[in-house]
């Protein structure tokens, strides 16, 4: 069934906008970046650093809890509520799952608990799947007020096609770098190594003799 043409005023194509940001900023920004943050955490050997990094994770988190519930707030209020198409059906899910997502990070159990693995791979796997879901969403919101509207979003398109490939590759490059360095450091220890083993095979003689000619 094809949406009906909207009608924008001055006040709903504001209220639109300021809906596509909350959630952008929520979870098309935020939340991926407390992703990234933990994913660096992991591969930091400075204990104050994993604690600001972790404590950052938080943070950014809870904002994006915040946005995303002042975005839903803002769409039920003001917005037509059928939930007739994807875009809105889709966001109603996320809403809960986002709300789900910190009600388990806050139930994190110790490290000597059995449970841990389980805890960390649910926690991991609902982060990522809000993320790449939200970002699905917010292209499809995008389509949607293309759709709706007649007019042209080909710069918030692009503009977002470029955010997430900057974190995808930000994700990916993680894992890369750290094995990078630890070959480097393998092949200096190596080379080090190396050069010990030669100097003890083939040692200095510093103390030549000297025949005393009577």
């Amino acid at each position: 069934m094809t949406a009906q043409p909207l009608e924008l005023t001055p006040k709903l194509s504001f209220q639109l906008k300021l809906h596509a940001f909350l959630l952008w900023s929520s979870v098309g920004f935020l939340m991926p970046i407390g992703v990234l943050l933990i994913r660096i955490s992991n591969n930091v050997k400075n204990t104050k650093s994993i604690k600001v990094l972790f404590y950052c994770h938080v943070a950014s988190q809870i904002v994006a809890v915040i946005l995303a519930t002042a975005g839903a707030v803002l769409s039920i209020s003001n917005f037509e509520n059928a939930f007739n198409n994807t875009h809105q059906r889709i966001g109603l899910a996320l809403y809960g799952f986002i709300w789900l997502q910190p009600l388990i990070g806050f139930m994190k159990p110790d490290r000597d608990v059995k449970a841990r693995s389980v805890w960390y791979l649910t926690h991991w796997l609902l982060g990522i799947a809000i993320c790449v879901v939200g970002v699905a969403n917010v292209y499809i919101g995008i389509h949607t007020y293309h759709e709706r509207t007649g007019r042209s979003v080909r710069l918030w398109t692009v503009l977002l096609t470029v955010e997430v490939s900057v974190m995808a590759f930000v994700y990916l490059f993680q894992d890369r770098w750290n094995h990078v360095v630890q070959q480097q450091q393998e092949e200096k220890a190596a080379t080090l190594s190396d050069e010990q083993s030669e100097e003890h095979a083939y040692p200095a003689n510093d103390h030549k003799e000297v025949a005393v000619v009577p």
